[in-house]
């Protein structure tokens, strides 16, 4: 099959212009009567004039159409990952992964339904929602980002939905984490009793903590977690359980490969490496695969994300998890999020360090000592945090994902100062 054109298109912040700009690129991409589509974030607030391509060492240059590139004929959108795991890559999506991906979902969800539009638009996350509701027929509700994000917000868009179809959205963990921190220690406030409306509310791109989960379904919020990323179309497991289609295998370190229709087609060559695109992805007995970053385990064939393979950390000689450890300490009172890190350290080469944003109305502050209990009693001494910073918000890189070498390089410079004992620091991270 012949190759087809791509356009850079620049997006700005979320609002109803943009996302009805968007929303016409992509219907046009996914029916085959437009060029494939590759969203950029624009550097100010709105682009809607402009296209660009990407230029040396993958800067993105305002140029009009990009005049030469092309995709393979199946390809409709082109994603840039967040970098995450190094360098940003131009993620290639066949419309029929797309549609399966958004089929897959109304077919778990309570079918075809109006989505709600809360995440950036240059992200998979986001482009997901517009694509479920082309899918499904609906104009999409907008919640305008021209500030940071706000619950009340978020309830009065639910408010003026119709109440003919469904309703879903989704969210980051760091906006239900506000949601829940706007709701207060009670019932759910009148002002944000709308989000009860929603039929389900995906919650993805990073891991929300148990004790986030259930405080937001207490409240009568019809959370979702999702499991997924750029190279799968988004979420591909609900809840732990794999969408129609999907598959999941884990090797023999935990470390988790997908298969599926939902499959991206691979990597545009000039934004990544061709050798980390044959390591990604690969073939077995016929069945493609892609390999993630992540480890986990399935338990009773429910998916339960453990971490990142190449974040663990060696203290005094013994691996440490964070994400185990950030599991319970989400669970201690007075801590709203958390992100742990290794510092350097001279005598245990790398000291646990757990970086929190305390809970809105503790009724104490989170301590060391009690931190460093709680983790002790469940995962042993070697896991307890040895320092702890108390921090206005954690960095993030792309919707929601902490940017967790960002919070390694400012603790480390924090704590640089001090000697390598336990220690305690109240006040943002510098």
């Amino acid at each position: 099959m012949v190759d087809r054109a791509l356009t850079y298109v620049p997006v700005g912040l979320t609002s109803a212009d943009e996302v009805a700009m968007l929303v016409g690129h992509l219907r046009a991409a996914l029916d085959g009567s437009g060029p494939a589509v590759a969203p950029v974030a624009a550097q100010g607030p709105s682009a809607t004039t402009q296209t660009t391509r990407t230029g040396p060492a993958g800067r993105v240059e305002a140029v009009g159409p990009a005049e030469g590139t092309t995709v393979p004929a199946g390809v409709a959108l082109v994603v840039r990952t967040s970098g995450s795991t190094g360098r940003p890559r131009g993620v290639l999506l066949e419309r029929s992964a797309l549609m399966a991906s958004a089929q897959a979902t109304h077919a778990r969800l309570r079918g075809p339904g109006r989505w709600l539009v809360a995440l950036p638009l240059a992200h998979v996350a986001g482009l997901q929602v517009l694509v479920r509701g082309i899918v499904a027929g609906t104009a999409p509700l907008v919640l305008d980002a021209g500030g940071p994000f706000d619950p009340h917000g978020l309830a009065d868009a639910v408010r003026t939905a119709p109440d003919d179809l469904p309703l879903y959205t989704s969210l980051v963990p760091t906006q239900l984490h506000r949601v829940v921190e706007a709701a207060g220690p009670g019932r759910l406030p009148r002002a944000l009793d709308p989000l009860t409306r929603l039929d389900a509310i995906l919650v993805g791109g990073a891991a929300a903590s148990g004790p986030l989960l259930e405080r937001a379904r207490d409240l009568g919020l019809r959370v979702v977690t999702t499991y997924g990323m750029t190279e799968t179309s988004g979420g591909c497991v609900y809840d732990g359980v794999p969408l129609d289609g999907v598959e999941l295998h884990l090797d023999d370190a935990g470390v988790i490969s997908v298969a599926g229709p939902v499959l991206a087609h691979g990597y545009l060559g000039y934004l990544g490496d061709p050798a980390a695109q044959s390591g990604a992805f690969t073939t077995r007995d016929g069945v493609r695969w892609f390999r993630t970053s992540d480890v986990g385990e399935l338990v009773d064939g429910v998916l339960h994300v453990r971490g990142r393979a190449d974040d663990v950390l060696v203290t005094g000689g013994v691996k440490v998890a964070p994400a185990a450890v950030e599991q319970v300490l989400a669970a201690a009172p007075g801590v709203g999020q958390v992100c742990v890190v290794g510092v350097p350290d001279e005598a245990w080469g790398q000291a646990v360090t757990a970086v929190v944003v305390a809970a809105a109305h503790p009724a104490a502050p989170p301590s060391l000592e009690r931190l460093r209990a709680d983790v002790s009693r469940t995962l042993g001494n070697a896991a307890a945090p040895r320092h702890l910073l108390l921090v206005d918000a954690l960095p993030e890189r792309g919707p929601g994902k902490i940017d967790r070498a960002e919070v390694t390089r400012r603790a480390a410079a924090t704590l640089a100062p001090t000697a390598p004992v336990r220690t305690e620091h109240d006040g943002n991270t510098r």
